[in-house]
């Protein structure tokens, strides 16, 4: 049950990352004009929202409860990020978007390096690779 639980909390914490990635991408995509990168930009929303699917079904599933709630960390790092954000410069609102793609990244390898059972393992590895695709997706947005 130890191990339940550890994973759980594994879990959640990248639950919370996917949260703040759907968030910040909402802010994105609102105030971004170019219909291509808009476009790109939801497309990574939806996989960020499907990943928050898998693992609040996932965590259910230990008997555990998704931790839904962006938090006080979150919503603090949303405000921070409108403050700063030139939005006509779309260059650097790509830069940002990659920015918090490679928080994602760095997140799930180390989430992975913790004690997993398989399913986890399997689904944490899947959301890093998503999370690669979407840099890779966002650097070729780059003028």
């Amino acid at each position: 049950m130890i191990k339940d639980s550890e994973t759980i909390k594994s879990l959640n914490e990248l639950l919370q990352g996917e949260y703040m990635a759907v968030e910040s991408f909402n802010n994105f995509i609102s105030k971004i004009e170019d219909e291509k990168v808009k476009n790109v930009f939801q497309s990574i929303q939806k996989q960020h929202r499907d990943n928050i699917n898998i693992l609040a079904e996932y965590i259910q599933e230990l008997h555990g409860k998704p931790d839904e709630n962006l938090g006080l960390k979150g919503k603090m790092a949303d405000i921070k990020l409108n403050m700063k954000l030139d939005y006509k410069d779309i260059n650097m609102v790509i830069e940002k978007a990659i920015e918090g793609e490679t928080k994602g990244v760095n997140m799930a390898e180390k989430i992975l390096r913790g004690n997993l059972d398989e399913k986890s393992r399997k689904i944490t590895g899947q959301i890093l690779e998503n999370d690669r695709q979407s840099i890779h997706s966002l650097e070729k947005l780059k003028n």
